[in-house]
């Protein structure tokens, strides 16, 4: 079953970056300040002797993956510090020459193993979850998608078809995917451009009321300035999850203020998400939250296009959070819970009716989990990990690339646009938003296309 195409890992090497926010966000209820990148480069050689080297990126953002409530944020973001160290030593030992979603399938229980026996030499007190793990080997897989079609001469989403996979998807999933492959669930071509979910959080100032010091650092700083200077058609509100009043009003306090601007501009369509990170008790908050958006002033229940993990990420532990009446109102997506087919089927039956696909999972389970969506007739969408540089560029091209997916999130311009800067240039489209959208046409050289 083995293909010319398949790859070995020759070389490994990895870097840390890490660059302050411009304003604080705030998280799952916690504020944070900076944001911390690891940069993988992985050389990597087919069975017919072709070499080329891939390069994968990601923010280790300790705060989601690994949160405070687990274990304190130093001791958290020690663990990925030190884990990515240890999941790039046993990248360099896999002897294995496979197509990447095999070398990620082989690969990720030993990434497992490091992570619990890490766990126990740090003496945590909450072991590394799976998605800390995931989040941490991210950039690896990233740059081994990327090694593969840079080495095979081709753009990586170009190789995902039975001439290149050893195996269907049944292996990976489960039976109803016998004869199927990867291919049948993406695009050939990205789509040109999608328009961009601009995040507006929980701190951040909606008028000039709001801010009592302006930055002038050259970046708008309230809602109608980034609306102007971006074009924007779609937002996506950050909540508290514990405060139904204050959820509600800020809702409706950011639909008045963006009906007054956009009708300024001319324009009559936008569109909201409203992010929950988890932290709702239990399905009776949103389902309250809805009732009252609806009986609201203004059309913020008729904008709002789904709703993202709104209760605790641990659905075993909290099977009582079923979502079947709120998935008849509004989409309701599964993203901090979802780390493996397992638990894709669980948060069907609790009735998540979306996915939530993020880079930062990894780019096989990003693959895998978005033709499970597609397959099963879900929402889809693709979600930001305020991912700066190259690791926007590979969320942007993943979103481009699947099915359904409308639009996509990336908050890195706005409160991280340093660690941008050198990739302006060389995307102009990307990261340079004027029309509302992000120009992902240009998205098709070797590799992840970047």
């Amino acid at each position: 079953m083995s293909k010319s195409t398949d790859i070995r890992i020759l070389d490994v090497s990895c870097d840390y970056e890490e660059y302050q926010y411009r304003t604080p966000l705030k998280f799952g209820g916690v504020p944070i300040d900076n944001c911390g990148l690891l940069n993988v480069r992985l050389q990597v050689q087919t069975r017919d002797g072709k070499e080329a080297t891939g390069l994968g990126s990601m923010t280790l953002s300790n705060v989601w993956a690994f949160p405070p409530r687990y274990v304190p944020y130093d001791q958290s973001l020690e663990a990925m510090q030190r884990l990515s160290e240890q999941l790039v030593e046993a990248t360099s030992a896999c002897n294995l020459c496979a197509h990447p979603v095999d070398l990620s399938e082989t690969l990720e229980p030993e990434f497992l193993k490091i992570a619990a026996d890490l766990s126990v030499e740090m003496q945590l007190t909450i072991p590394i979850p799976k998605l800390c793990t995931a989040v941490t080997a991210s950039p690896i897989d990233a740059a081994i998608h990327d090694g593969f079609g840079k080495a095979n001469g081709i753009n990586s989403y170009d190789g995902l078809s039975e001439d290149f996979m050893s195996h269907d998807l049944s292996r990976y999933l489960n039976e109803k995917f016998v004869g199927k492959y990867l291919d049948q669930y993406t695009l050939r071509k990205p789509k040109p451009k999608m328009p961009l979910y601009h995040l507006v959080g929980a701190l951040d100032p909606l008028t000039d009321a709001d801010i009592p010091n302006r930055l002038n650092d050259g970046h708008p700083e309230t809602l109608p300035e980034w609306i102007v200077a971006d074009g924007l058609t779609h937002l996506k509100i950050k909540l508290n999850g514990d405060d139904l009043d204050w959820d509600v009003q800020r809702v409706l306090s950011i639909e008045k203020v963006t009906a007054e601007t956009q009708a300024k501009r001319g324009a009559s369509e936008w569109y909201y998400s409203a992010d929950f990170n988890e932290t709702c008790q239990d399905v009776e908050y949103l389902l309250a939250f809805l009732h009252k958006i609806q009986e609201g002033d203004g059309r913020a229940f008729e904008r709002l296009a789904y709703i993202e993990q709104p209760t605790d990420r641990d659905l075993k532990a909290h099977p009582e959070n079923k979502m079947h009446r709120a998935a008849e109102i509004k989409p309701v997506v599964i993203d901090e819970s979802l780390t493996d087919f397992e638990t894709f089927q669980l948060a069907r039956e609790q009735g998540y009716s979306g996915v939530a696909l993020k880079a930062c999972k990894g780019q096989s389970q990003a693959l895998l989990m978005g033709a499970a969506a597609i397959e099963y007739d879900m929402f889809l969408a693709v979600q930001d990990l305020t991912c700066p540089g190259a690791s926007f560029l590979h969320s942007a091209g993943l979103a481009a690339r699947v099915p359904r997916v409308t639009a996509i999130e990336g908050n890195a311009r706005q409160f991280c646009p340093v660690a941008n800067e050198g990739w302006k240039d060389k995307f102009p489209s990307i990261f340079n938003i004027t029309d509302g959208t992000v120009g992902t046409h240009t998205l098709t050289g070797n590799g992840l296309g970047h």
